[in-house]
């Protein structure tokens, strides 16, 4: 809590000028490929959901003064991405219990295709140009596959609304396919980008949501968005 006031206090004294009206605008990513059957995606849906109420998770939105700013899609292929919870400012716990009930009422809007991570993270930085101004950007992409369609993560990175966004991974290490046994190298040299860029790791579909709770916790909690690493972005 200490480190995150530090953090939230050095923001502010650097931009005088700019009353930002949120501290974090969070946009989680979720695959809905080819790779993912009708019952993972249940698992995936119902997981982040729970999540987002977890009581740790609860404190950590809610421990600073200014609030997180949250939305939610899916991905899959080129042109396979869809807006699940569209960007919504969480003020109250009445709007995280609106934003987990909007998950886990959502349902899958295509059967699932190819793994083209560069295009979803392309929707992604598009979705953070009409987000609410908020100190940190981050992307949150959850995956059980490396990419095999269109370009990559990379590539992606290349394009300047890029230059202030932190992408964190979460790994859901199925190991369905041969490819998969070195997913978790995959992201850490593909899919992390930004200082203080971290993976976590699912064992399976059944262990998402307690992944996904750690992952949230620590991007709420500041212990990541604004560490000072040595280096530019990835």
């Amino acid at each position: 809590m200490i480190r995150w006031l530090i953090t939230l206090g050095l923001a502010l004294m650097a931009s005088p000028l700019r009353a930002e009206p949120c501290r974090l605008a969070l946009v989680l990513a979720m695959d809905i490929s080819a790779s993912v059957d009708e019952a993972e995606d249940a698992l995936q849906r119902q997981g982040l959901a729970s999540a987002l109420l977890a009581p740790e998770v609860v404190e950590a939105f809610f421990s600073s003064p200014l609030p997180v700013a949250l939305a939610v899609y899916e991905w899959s292929g080129r042109t396979t991405q869809s807006i699940i919870l569209d960007w919504t400012l969480i003020e109250t716990q009445a709007d995280l219990l609106s934003a987990s009930s909007t998950v886990q009422r959502s349902a899958r809007s295509h059967q699932g295709s190819a793994t083209s991570m560069g295009h979803a993270l392309t929707f992604g930085a598009a979705m953070m140009q009409r987000a609410p101004s908020c100190l940190f950007q981050v992307i949150d992409l959850s995956g059980d596959g490396s990419n095999n369609d269109g370009y990559g993560p990379h590539r992606a990175y290349e394009r300047a609304a890029f230059a202030n966004i932190v992408v964190n991974g979460l790994v859901i290490n199925a190991a369905d396919f041969e490819g998969e046994l070195f997913l978790i190298p995959f992201f850490e040299n593909n899919v992390l980008h930004g200082p203080g860029a971290f993976l976590e790791i699912a064992q399976g579909f059944e262990d998402f949501e307690r992944a996904m709770r750690r992952k949230l916790e620590r991007e709420l909690s500041g212990q990541q968005i604004g560490a000072v690493q040595e280096g530019e972005f990835r």
